[in-house]
């Protein structure tokens, strides 16, 4: 029958009990991670234990960007706090829904400060159902709403124990966890291998743009060529002989000492035409640049554009909207550079209140505030809140261009931003910072090349967004014995 997990109305044959319940009967605990006066920020290292934080905590999986590290010291220190593949761990503060299973690669890291850990033990519950069954919206709505503090949510062990649980015997779990597992899976490969195509697209815009690598190669295709070796005397010294030979070896290939900062696997057609580069060196107010090549402000390359947030309390700018509308919060979650959808959606008369209107599929936003530096093309219609720099790039430069620019330039952008409460990088101190330009016919060759690779991206995106739409609508229907596992199947 189709069940209501928080009331127990659940197929006859499951369980109806508690987080803490089956933690006790398996052997495993809620504990929260280690408080401040345990480990401070001035403990973590460059090297050595990865410790989650909860911003490395996404949808039922860690990411690892931007986490820090504790030593193996502290780590012993404090081994209460290690994690075991199986284990589930919460965000204490903020978040609270956000939980994430751990998997084998992250056994043994850290559960850091601002976290609570679940460890289900075993023989009771499989994990992956169990970090599933977390993910339910009943279940997420039941800890936010059972969370306490005035200003911001907090979760503690006792209100995780009572955490309301349905429990189907251990077959059907594994059964449950292995259809929405493999859509998880999915979709995980799909972020993968996006980030294998974002940083191709990377590497490609630092050999042309920073490096210069195709410069210096036709550089040394210029040098002199080395002298003849000298003719060989019969019955001169043998050693001699070795070390003119020696001296007088042709240097490496150019292509050899300016490879792209890629392993094995580069697409050969990812290679510069060498012919669009010049083979010298020009003063620039940024140091050498290609001959030719200009420096000029950023606000000469794009339009540089603000938002708005028409009043939330006027139904007309937002009841029935249908134009999208963004801010920052939607790029905290975005797994590469491209915005596919957002939260909300805008009335004509709300985007009527904003000055930049509505953004034409391609504009490049980057977040200037809270935090500075989210940045993704969008791939939509979209208006904009206060809290972005909206980029419309003319005939100068490509929105892939200024992309990697930005993200080559990012310390440089939040260097100009000012502010006491939380940084923020204006318009008119964004503007004037210097872009280094190649010609245009360059310019080109370098958008037609990385083309390809975030057109995949983007499809990739899209077939994760159905392949999740498709997981969150069959998870309440099996975790709560609406539907049987017998009559899904996924291909």
């Amino acid at each position: 029958m189709a069940g209501d997990l928080i009331n127990g109305d659940i197929p006859d044959h499951w369980e109806f009990t508690t987080l803490g319940e089956i933690c006790q009967r398996g052997g495993g605990n809620i504990q929260t991670g280690p408080f401040g006066s345990q480990l401070h920020a001035s403990d973590y290292v460059p090297v050595g234990v990865p410790s989650i934080m909860p911003t490395n905590i996404g949808e039922n999986r860690i990411v690892e960007n931007g986490i820090v590290r504790i030593t193996e010291e502290d780590a012993n220190r404090l081994g209460q706090h290690r994690l075991k593949a199986g284990d589930i761990i919460y965000s204490r503060r903020g978040d609270v829904e956000k939980r994430a299973l751990i998997r084998e690669r992250e056994e043994g890291w850290f559960c850091g400060t601002g976290c609570l850990k679940v460890r289900l033990g075993s023989g009771v519950v499989d994990p992956l159902f169990a970090s599933l069954f977390l993910g339910h919206p009943a279940i997420r709505e039941w800890i936010v709403r059972h969370a306490v503090g005035a200003t911001m949510p907090n979760l503690n062990t006792t209100i995780m124990s009572a955490v309301p649980f349905a429990l189907p015997p251990l077959a059907e779990q594994k059964a449950i966890a292995g259809i929405l597992g493999a859509l998880d899976d999915k979709i995980e490969l799909n972020r993968r291998m996006n980030a294998t195509l974002e940083a191709m697209a990377r590497a490609l815009f630092q050999s042309w743009f920073v490096d210069f690598d195709p410069v210096r190669r036709n550089m040394d295709r210029n040098q002199p060529s080395p002298p003849a070796p000298l003719p060989e005397v019969e019955g001169s010294d043998p050693v001699r002989r070795n070390m003119d030979r020696t001296q007088n070896q042709p240097s490496p290939p150019a292509a050899s000492r300016y490879p792209l900062p890629l392993g094995e696997g580069w697409g050969e057609g990812f290679v510069a035409d060498d012919k669009l580069f010049p083979d010298s060196f020009q003063d620039s107010p940024l140091g050498p640049i290609p001959k030719g090549w200009e420096v000029i402000p950023v606000g000469d390359v794009v339009a540089c554009l603000g938002g708005a947030t028409p009043s939330t309390g006027d139904p007309k700018y937002w009841e029935g909207g249908t134009h999208h509308w963004t801010t920052p919060k939607d790029f905290s979650s975005l797994q590469a550079p491209f915005l596919i959808d957002t939260e909300r959606r805008i009335t004509d008369a709300g985007v009527s209140k904003i000055s930049s209107g509505l953004l034409p599929p391609g504009t490049l936003l980057m977040s200037s505030r809270a935090p500075v530096g989210y940045l993704a093309i969008s791939t939509i219609p979209v208006a904009i809140n206060q809290g972005f720099i909206a980029m419309k790039c003319n005939e100068c430069a490509s929105n892939y261009f200024m992309l990697n620019w930005c993200q080559q330039n990012m310390g440089e952008i939040e260097g100009r931003a000012t502010g006491t409460t939380f940084a923020e990088i204006s318009r008119q101190n964004f503007r004037p910072i210097q872009v280094v330009l190649p010609p245009k016919e360059l310019m080109i060759a370098f958008t037609e090349q990385v083309a390809s690779l975030y057109n995949q991206i983007t499809a990739n995106l899209h077939q994760s967004r159905t392949l999740a739409t498709l997981r969150d609508t069959l998870l309440p229907k099996l975790l709560s014995g609406e539907i049987s596992t017998l009559s899904i199947t996924i291909n």
